[in-house]
């Protein structure tokens, strides 16, 4: 009789397994859950550390043509010269005043 009934409804161990594989499918999701948004806030971060890097670049670019701009014709009438090593200098911007 006892074999029977257990037979037909199953041992108390598989009720246990039951709840403990439920338990551990729940702090799964949950661990999944918690690791996708780390993930996501990480890629936010380094997505907005990346248009602050190329927004700076592009202000020191456009800086950059400015002062080169600015430094290739002066008005008091000096030209900008540049030693390369030993007797060599090259003048910039003596060709562009008129």
């Amino acid at each position: 009789m006892v074999r029977e009934f257990a037979q037909k409804h199953g041992s108390a161990l598989r009720s246990l397994s039951m709840v403990g594989g439920a338990l551990a499918t729940a702090a799964a999701v949950a661990i999944g859950a918690v690791l996708a948004v780390f993930f996501a806030a990480t890629v936010v971060v380094i997505a907005v550390m990346a248009s602050v890097l190329l927004g700076l670049a592009g202000l020191a670019l456009r800086a950059k043509r400015a002062r080169a701009r600015a430094s290739s014709v002066r008005e008091d009438g000096v030209i900008e010269a540049r030693h390369l090593g030993g007797h060599h200098w090259v003048a910039y911007g003596w060709n562009e005043r008129r």
